[in-house]
């Protein structure tokens, strides 16, 4: 196959995006273990490279000279709703609208090989590939935290606020959370306690904070949801956030679960204004998830809503989706093992001539907010991996260390600052990247490609029916459903453009 067009297009934009599974890391990630906040072992940024927080916000996913700027720094992010809505479009035929996809949450879809930690910090692993023109490369930047134990977890407070307004009527929307509600009531332990909320005009409150020894109770509120009125998400969160204030438990985890389509019409209709309502209560360590539905879905509402209120944003579309979120995922990960975290990334000037990383523009950070506390980051649950990619394009004979990368998170009670570092040599990237590199550093590729395919109609001058042909041998060699899902969407995606 030719590869000549994908680095021509890498030299203009300098690959790079987020993801990476385990493996054979360079950095020997478990020796990466989190220090008291001292600097990390990692090049000193010159200071050209700490100029402005508005500048390093626009520079986000450009190709940056390393003479300019050889820092790159982001809030971390686990959220996975563009990929999840991306499928929906393509499953009937749609392509996605190119805002509504982000590259960084196509990648964070899939399953990574990270080596854990030992503790409640971060493992670091870096690692990468030579690409087929000359001084090119892709370089991996992957973090990853302890699963948990879900017999000793803590109890959890969880508050879901529901949308009930008239757009949710459509099938697949409110029948769907009903569904997911009724099934995880019956999976959450004695300990856990549940309120729900229901808003259309204005919100409900149906159960205020209530033991799951009485689940009767609260399958009772559940099966009062139904479809009236228009969509004032404002009150919804608002009241769902009271609620949750006044129930809170300092030994437990506290969370507000929004179930929505996102299409607010009534009160205050921007992440902004509705986030300045809440705010108060959102810094009580109250985390938000948000959890979209339907075929018309207001992506950016969502998104920003669980970026700004320290949480994450999932999109789901069928009862299989819906199982996995409410009871797969969501009882094993309530509690949280990192806020505030970010990552960042200083590349050697004399090894690397210029980088891109690939997503997460909106996660942007100067250089200067790493080590701010007070600047928002991402908060990470158990067994969460966060993946970034970049493209490298290197110096000729480039030798010694390429990059280091360090993650910066704070202890979810007690809000101690720590650290973790990894680095990589220009020697550990040898092998091309579709012959010897891991399959999960290659479907993080494709799933990267794939995403700036929709966005931008080309990504590193790779076709689609190329992606598919990677795809479909990754989704054997990893024997994974997901990666043969990623293919399948692939062959549509191709079928459809």
């Amino acid at each position: 196959m030719k590869f000549r067009p994908f680095v021509v297009i890498a030299l203009l934009l300098v690959l790079a995006a987020c993801g990476g599974p385990g493996g054979s890391g360079t950095s020997a990630p478990d020796r990466a273990a989190p220090v008291k906040p001292a600097a990390p072992p990692v090049p000193q940024a010159s200071p050209a490279s700490s100029a402005s927080s508005a500048a390093r916000a626009t520079e986000a996913g450009k190709e940056t000279d390393t003479e300019a700027a050889q820092v790159s720094t982001f809030a971390l992010d686990v959220d996975t709703a563009s990929y999840g809505y991306a499928r929906r479009t393509l499953a009937e035929g749609r392509w996605p609208e190119p805002a509504q996809v982000r590259p960084e949450e196509f990648v964070n879809a899939f399953r990574q090989d990270y080596a854990q930690p030992r503790d409640d910090g971060f493992t670091v692993h870096v690692d990468g590939a030579r690409m087929p023109e000359r001084n090119t490369a892709v370089l991996r930047v992957g973090l990853q935290t302890r699963a948990a134990d879900a017999a000793s977890r803590r109890p959890a407070n969880l508050t879901f606020v529901v949308d009930v307004s008239g757009s949710m009527a459509e099938p697949g929307r409110l029948d769907l959370v009903k569904q997911a509600l009724h099934t995880l009531v019956d999976q959450l332990a004695p300990g856990d306690q549940v309120s729900i909320v229901s808003f259309s005009d204005e919100a409900r409150l149906l159960a205020a904070m209530t033991p799951l020894t009485a689940r009767a109770d609260l399958h009772a509120a559940i099966d009062q949801l139904a479809v009236e009125g228009s969509t004032n998400l404002e009150d919804g969160l608002v009241t769902g956030y009271e609620e949750a204030a006044r129930a809170f438990r300092p030994a437990a985890t506290n969370r507000v679960i929004l179930l929505s389509d996102g299409l607010a019409n009534t009160g205050s209709t921007t992440w902004q204004a509705i986030l300045d309502r809440v705010k108060e209560h959102a810094g009580r360590q109250l985390t938000l998830l948000s959890v979209g539905v339907g075929r018309d879905y207001g992506d950016e509402l969502m998104e920003q809503l669980a970026d700004n209120g320290d949480g994450a944003a999932v999109y789901v579309s069928t009862a299989d989706e819906a199982r996995e979120v409410f009871v797969e995922r969501l009882p094993a990960t309530l509690e949280l093992r990192a806020r505030d975290a970010k990552a960042q990334v200083v590349f050697d000037p004399s090894a690397v001539e210029s980088y891109r990383l690939i997503g997460y523009e909106n996660r942007a950070l100067a250089t200067e907010d790493f080590r701010d506390d007070s600047r928002d980051g991402g908060e990470v649950g158990p067994g969460h991996s966060v993946t970034a990619l970049y493209a490298l394009k290197l110096r000729p004979g480039a030798w010694g260390q390429l990059a280091a990368a360090t993650v910066r998170w704070q202890e979810p009670d007690t809000r101690r600052p720590s650290e973790a570092s990894a680095s990589v040599q220009a020697a550990d990237l040898g092998a091309a990247l579709w012959e010897g590199t891991s399959s999960r550093l290659q479907v993080d590729v494709v799933a990267a490609a794939f995403a700036l395919h929709l966005r931008d109609r080309e990504a590193f001058g790779i076709g689609l029916p190329e992606l598919g042909t990677h795809a479909t041998r990754l989704a054997a060699a990893t024997e994974d459903p997901a990666v043969t899902e990623l293919a399948d969407l692939i062959t549509k995606a191709a079928a459809i453009g």
